[in-house]
């Protein structure tokens, strides 16, 4: 445990890169002033062609809770221009719930008393065929942060697995250096997704009490050492929830924003979790983000950002799900489980979280169809 490191300074086996993006993300959070913006600056920022920091932080602030329909039309037009119809389906596989980090809010902590498990890789391959057989062909596989327990080769050969089976293979693993994202992305890894948590450091030392993720820079900086990796994609996310929500959100489009500006090449991707239930919510006096406020947030970054994919995964309902597909967000979860193995059967190791909606593949397949957008399994081709 690492409860005496500094959690703004590394460690000394991290690699290190430049944090003037950081220092930037961290200031833009710090100087936002939700109360300053007024409706004449959301209808300045809906008016506008592209939008810059200023315009999404107005978007983001309570003065845009009465601008919900218009942002909502904006949002739709954008989504359709650059996406389509599509609405791309995948589902996590969690192959490992070690952890040993110390983070208060999530379920995988390492104090908890949950049953933890790891799959071999004949498990994995059971795990991946049952999944096929549902007609998925992207999967993101998860595990819990345990370098020791989930090592780079553990992974790496999932990857593998996975390539064979899925057209596209995402991962959620804890954060690591480039070279390490540059291994798993030869064995077939095409993007990566990283949970900030909080953008706002105080908190986030308070959150984190030990374990490699208690250091915030090395986090912070995951998705471009994924990108120096080769990965093809990016993915950021706060859990909103954890601090102040407006914040959090505007700290992670402007951190998507400076990342795509250094890494024209990448793709971004924006998740929108909201915190759930887990064994110690009593603990962190959780700040409640309710529905309206995250549909805010996700048209925020969707008018902000039009190109990038948006995520709206199993932790919400099926109500908000069906609702946010056909205004802002691109890519859906279905066949939900988040235990370990249980995809072929009973659950072999604890859950992290709870979800909201587990329907299967079909019923989210079916749900898309008759909103009448494009349910799409996968839209890359490799030659």
């Amino acid at each position: 445990m690492c409860e005496c490191n500094d959690p703004m300074v590394y460690l000394p086996d991290m690699q290190q890169i430049s944090d003037d993006i950081m220092n930037q993300v961290l200031l833009a959070r710090e100087s936002y002033d939700e109360n300053r913006y007024t409706g004449r600056d959301v209808e300045r920022a809906l008016g506008k062609d592209y939008l810059n920091a200023q315009d999404f932080a107005a978007l983001l602030s309570p003065a845009a809770g009465e601008y919900l329909e218009p942002m909502a039309q904006r949002a739709r037009a954008e989504t359709r221009k650059h996406f389509g119809n599509a609405i791309n389906l995948f589902t996590p596989l969690y192959i490992a719930n070690y952890c040993e980090n110390h983070c208060i809010y999530c379920g995988f902590n390492c104090t908890n008393q949950i049953h933890r498990a790891r799959l071999n890789q004949a498990q994995i391959e059971q795990e991946m065929q049952a999944i096929a057989q549902t007609g998925l062909e992207e999967i993101l596989i998860l595990t819990g942060e345990s370098p020791r327990m989930s090592d780079v080769h553990y992974i790496g050969e999932a990857c593998k697995q996975a390539k064979r089976i899925f057209k596209v293979v995402g991962l959620e693993v804890y954060p690591m250096d480039a070279k390490d994202y540059a291994y798993l992305h030869d064995c077939g890894a095409d993007y990566v997704t990283v949970f900030q948590e909080t953008y706002n450091t105080r908190q986030y030392g308070k959150l984190h009490l030990g374990g490699r993720k208690r250091i915030f820079p090395y986090r912070f900086n995951a998705q471009e050492r994924a990108l120096m990796g080769g990965m093809r994609g990016v993915g950021f996310a706060a859990l909103l929830g954890l601090d102040d929500f407006r914040k959090d959100a505007y700290a992670t489009g402007i951190h998507a924003a400076l990342i795509q500006k250094k890494y024209p090449q990448a793709e971004i991707a924006f998740s929108c979790p909201r915190l759930r239930p887990i064994i110690n919510n009593d603990k962190i006096n959780p700040r409640d983000v309710h529905e309206p406020q995250l549909l805010q947030v996700v048209m925020a970054y969707r008018i902000f950002m039009p190109f990038a994919s948006i995520t709206i995964s199993s932790r919400e309902g099926a109500r908000f799900r069906d609702h946010v597909i056909g205004i802002a967000a691109t890519k859906i979860s279905a066949g939900v489980d988040v235990g370990i193995g249980g995809h072929t059967g009973e659950a072999k190791g604890d859950e992290q979280f709870e979800i909201s909606d587990g329907r299967g593949v079909e019923e989210i397949y079916k749900m898309i169809a008759a909103q009448g957008l494009q349910p799409v399994m996968s839209e890359y081709i490799y030659v």
